[in-house]
């Protein structure tokens, strides 16, 4: 890839059972042969990233949406709404999902909860059936779409970066994205760091796409779980804590954007100021001490040149205000969310004439 170059990107947040939105959109994005150079995620969208980037089928749009329907379940089917939703989200708290994550003890309890465990569900069968989706061999090659996915080290209050371009990546390191501590999903030891959900410090991670090629311009694609605008004010306690979860977790990089063409900016200039002054006539001692700074600049130069040419943002919408939305994996929310995230993106994408 040369500096003339364009990367596309695509960014996925993460959000539970939500991701199958994701799902949607990526659909609707390789139907028109938009492929990405680099895909990085969080979360739930860290396992939807790595399904993309190392599918074992040659059709990774179709094989995306064949591991939502295998997450998703059946039992609930012949409840009305909205006591469907309802019913599915307490039969995964309970029981847990077995394609996801199974509860540690069997039925979780608040004995469990506050004094015996740091969490509740083991996330083991969410490697099995990953596993099964996803061909490692395939990312690590480095030749096809690159990978990356965040996480927190627990211990430090770090965000810990897993690139596929700059190491091995294996199963851990995208289980290790979604242990997300608020529902008792647990863990990751890897690498002698113990690591959770990456939304914990950031749910749409633009800035480890930057810093992962800053030297490349960019086309990024954004995918958001969370509604950002929501002018119904709640009603409720419950509606209350589901909005307060909504802007937590909301795209919040217009400042990595704004910084970005900033930064961009200020090279231009430095760019013009290095030609008027290698074009000029220079005393001894200034030319030595600009021979001193040319490293320096060279160096800026060439590895913060690029900039966000143009964002594209796909943003989940609701309705409702179910506090546990993200936990409700029946079969008709994953094949409703799927349906919705390729109906938005479609309407994105005729907005912008692609």
């Amino acid at each position: 890839m040369t500096k003339s170059e364009l990367e596309t990107v695509l960014i996925l947040q993460g959000g539970g059972s939500l991701g199958a939105y994701e799902c949607g959109v990526y659909k609707t994005l390789k139907k028109i042969k938009i492929d990405f150079d680099v895909v990085v995620g969080t979360s739930i969208g860290a396992i939807n990233a790595a399904i993309i980037a190392g599918s074992n089928n040659d059709d990774p749009a179709k094989h995306l949406e064949e591991f939502w329907l295998e997450l998703s379940e059946t039992m609930t089917k012949s409840f009305p709404e909205p006591l469907r939703s309802i019913v599915s989200t307490f039969h995964t708290t309970l029981w847990g999902n077995p394609h996801v994550a199974l509860p540690i003890y069997g039925i979780p309890n608040p004995w469990t909860l506050f004094m015996m465990q740091p969490f509740l569900y083991d996330n083991t069968p969410l490697k099995k059936t990953l596993t099964k989706f996803v061909d490692f061999k395939k990312i690590n090659r480095k030749t096809g779409t690159r990978l990356i996915v965040s996480s927190v080290d627990i211990q430090r209050g770090k965000s810990v970066i897993f690139d596929s371009h700059k190491m091995e990546v294996d199963v851990d390191h995208v289980i290790a994205s979604a242990g997300y501590p608020f529902y008792g999903i647990s863990w990751t030891e890897k690498d002698d760091r113990y690591l959770w959900d990456g939304s914990l410090l950031s749910n749409t991670p633009l800035r480890e796409a930057i810093n992962a090629s800053p030297q490349y311009d960019k086309i990024v694609y954004i995918v958001s779980l969370f509604p950002k605008k929501h002018m119904e004010l709640p009603k409720n306690m419950s509606e209350s804590i589901h909005r307060a979860r909504d802007i937590m977790h909301i795209d919040k990089t217009e400042h990595n954007i704004r910084m970005s063409k900033v930064i961009s900016r200020y090279l231009e200039l430095l760019k013009e100021l290095y030609q008027i002054v290698t074009n000029s006539d220079l005393t001894p001692q200034n030319k030595q001490h600009f021979e001193e700074l040319r490293p320096e600049y060279e160096k800026l130069a060439s590895q913060r040149g690029a900039i966000i040419r143009d964002v594209i943002r796909i943003e989940r919408q609701e309705e409702s205000h179910f506090l546990l939305e993200d936990a409700d994996f029946s079969l008709s929310k994953i094949k409703q969310l799927i349906d919705q995230g390729e109906s938005d993106s479609q309407k994105i994408l005729d907005q912008k004439n692609l």
